[in-house]
Order: structure tokens, then sequence, then C-alpha cells
């Protein structure tokens, strides 16, 4: 199949996966360490990069590889890596893009542990970074030093939802010899294209919608230069993040039904959003396909779908979010996002808790901030799950 030619459709059910010598429709799990060469040149051949063909698990496999080159013509880049985690493929990045002296600028609403990793880890190797929202790009013009080398921005942020011009940034970053690094997780190769808007690296944590099942925790770097998917390569193999066979087959098979389970979940996410702005208990509604939302139309122009994600307040406070929670019967409470499930959350007392009071004002997550992760449910039964919890006396808990 000429991937570049097909149709997104097509790409996800045919990239990467061809019949195996045994006539397989599927990629078969290739559950082994190592792999045995048929005598001792050619051993030699593949250490030294002479010959194609695969050596051990950690370096490259088949069933690996399989769903690395779905996603990479999803994305349309020059190599994709996949690894034992989201945060992995975070890690592998830095590793691989910056060192000492080093400079980031990055979102200030970042996933928590990203933000964790660089300012109580790497800082520790002399790698700086800066965290503003970069939505707003005279903050990020403001934030690049002569040492920055990578802008890391997560669009949709999480949980906010904010949304930055990926052109303007990427735009900024190559000005100053830096690279743009894009956390697409939130949007999936589906609703998003990084590359085609100026983007250096994308990365996704497949455990959310590239699986889109909540039964695997993954994730995937795509480089645009294949010089660069080089270098993301070494380090995951000599840092040992590889993702696992089985791992890899379930992420490829769930991958298969990404654009039907997404479009399905952001009908219903717009719907349900349209309802919470109508609700008198509700501050406000942050979700990309309502008008209401400051980057609306910069979404309509950057993105193919408003997606799945909302956010909202509730006029109570940290006290109704929580009653919220804690009345909702369909939804289901815990973190992680994307799946065929509809999930809901606190980000300030779960996911962005390590965040100090003003990190997390400066990345606009308040204390009654909630996350919903809106799946494939019936969106009536999900509105009355809303709408039951919402009204409720609360003494009858």
């Amino acid at each position: 199949m000429d991937s570049k030619a097909s149709g997104f459709a097509s790409k996800l059910i045919h990239a990467g996966g061809s019949p195996d010598d045994c006539g397989s429709a599927v990629t078969p799990i290739y559950q082994t360490s190592t792999f045995v060469f048929e005598n001792a040149r050619q051993g030699a051949d593949r250490f030294a990069g002479k010959a194609d063909g695969y050596i051990y698990t950690r370096i490259g496999n088949p069933t690996i590889n399989a769903l690395e080159e779905c996603v990479n013509a999803l994305e349309g880049g020059e190599g994709a890596i996949a690894t034992s985690s989201g945060m992995a493929a975070v890690t592998t990045a830095y590793f691989a893009l910056l060192q000492s002296g080093d400079h980031m600028v990055s979102t200030a609403s970042v996933y928590g542990p990203s933000r964790t990793l660089m300012e109580q880890h790497f800082s520790k190797f002399n790698v700086q970074s800066t965290y503003v929202d970069t939505s707003d790009i005279e903050k990020v013009k403001r934030a690049i030093k002569p040492n920055t080398r990578m802008i890391y921005v997560e669009t949709p942020a999480n949980p906010g939802m904010q949304i930055t011009d990926l052109q303007a940034v990427a735009d900024i970053a190559h000005a100053n010899d830096a690279l743009l690094v894009v956390d697409s997780t939130f949007a999936s190769p589906h609703l998003q294209r990084p590359f085609s808007l100026g983007a250096d690296v994308v990365l996704h944590s497949v455990t959310k919608f590239i699986n889109g099942h909540a039964d695997v925790v993954g994730g995937i770097l795509i480089a645009k230069d294949p010089t660069i998917a080089t270098r993301l390569r070494k380090i995951m193999i000599v840092t040992g993040c590889n993702m696992d066979p089985h791992q890899a087959f379930l992420v490829h098979r769930g991958l298969k039904t990404l654009s039907l389970r997404i479009d399905k979940a952001q009908e219903s996410a717009t719907k349900i959003a349209r309802w919470l702005e109508s609700r008198p208990e509700v501050a406000w509604v942050r979700y990309i396909g309502l008008e209401s939302h400051p980057q609306h139309e910069l979404a309509l122009r950057q993105m193919e779908g408003p997606g799945a994600m909302i956010s909202f307040e509730l006029k109570g406070g940290i006290e109704a979010g929580e009653r919220l929670m804690n009345r909702v019967r369909l939804a289901m409470l815990a973190v992680s996002l994307g799946g065929v499930e509809t999930l809901i959350q606190h980000p300030a007392s779960m996911t962005h808790s390590g965040f100090s009071e003003k990190e997390r004002l400066e990345a606009d997550i308040t204390d009654g901030l909630v996350r919903y992760s809106v799946g494939i449910e019936d969106v009536d039964d999900l509105i009355e799950d809303l709408r039951q919890a919402l009204e409720d006396d609360p003494e009858a808990v």
C-alpha cells in the first residue's frame, strides 16, 4: 500500500501491516527476546548496520515496528519510535535533543510528570526550563534565551484545553535554532498533524486515544527528519524503554478504530458541552468546539475536530466538584483519558497535585476544575448522569 497516497482510514487499517509467511491477516505477536541468525556473517552484518533484520527486541521487533510504521504514516513522519510509556517518550525526547547548558520553553500546564522530570531531574545536569502560557505567542517570544534549543508544547493543553498556534511557535523555534516538540496526545493524529504546521517531533501517550481501551500503557515519538529519528531511537535503545511486543499488538489493534471512536466521542462531547453551558451550577465550560473557547477560531484552522475532552468549573468550587465526582454513576472517577469509557477527575488534587498553588494558577488550573473525557456511551445517558449528579440533594449521600 502507498501510505502517502492513501486516506487516513485506509492507513489506520493497512499501514505497517502485511501478511507474514503463514498468511496472517494481522501482524503476529513476536513474543521473543532474541532473533536467530542464519550464519555468523549475517549476525555480524546486522550488528554493523550492513544488513537489515532483527537482533534483539530492545533494538527492534516486527510487532513493534508494525505499530511504528502505522503511526509514522498517520503523522506523515520519517521515523517512529515506540516506548514503554508516555513518560518514556518524553524522557527519550529530553535525553536525545537537549544537553547540559541548554534551555527549554514549555507549556505551563504541561502534563505534571513532564514538568517534574525536567525541573527536578534534568535540572541536575544544568538543563534549564521556562514555563509559560504557550497560547500567548508574545509570552513564548519573551521566554526565548540565547541557549534555547527546544520549545515543548502540549496542544490542546491538559487540563485547561488551551490551543497553541503551532505554525507561529514553529517559526519562533526555527528562527532561534531550536526544535519544536509537540505533545499531541489530546488530539491524536486523527485531529491534528503538527508536521504540516512546522513541528520537528511529535509524541503521544498511546495509553490514551491511540490505544483507546484503557488496557495498555505506552508512548510513541515521531520525527520529521530521519536524522532526528535516529537520535531518538539510539536513546530509546540505550535506556531500554522499548515497548513490549504484546503492548504493541494491543495498541495496533486499538488504533484501527481511532477515527470511529473519536468521531463518536466528539459528537457526544459537543452536545454535552453545550448542555453544561446551559446549567446554572456551571461557572464556565472549556471545550474547543464551543464558540466561547478563547482559541476556537485557531482550533478550526489547526485541527480537524474539537475532540472529546471537556473542562468545566462548578460555581461551588472544590466542594461542588468533589460532590459531582462522587455522585456520577456512569462516568468513572479515574485519571487518564481517551478511552471508550467516560472518565471524570479533579486535576488540582490528582494529575496536577505536584504543582504548587502558584504553578497551578499560572497554568489556569483552578481548585474547582473538573476534567471530563467523553467515551462512546449513549450521549443521553451521559447527560442524564451529569444531571442527576448536579441536581441530587447533597444530604442524600
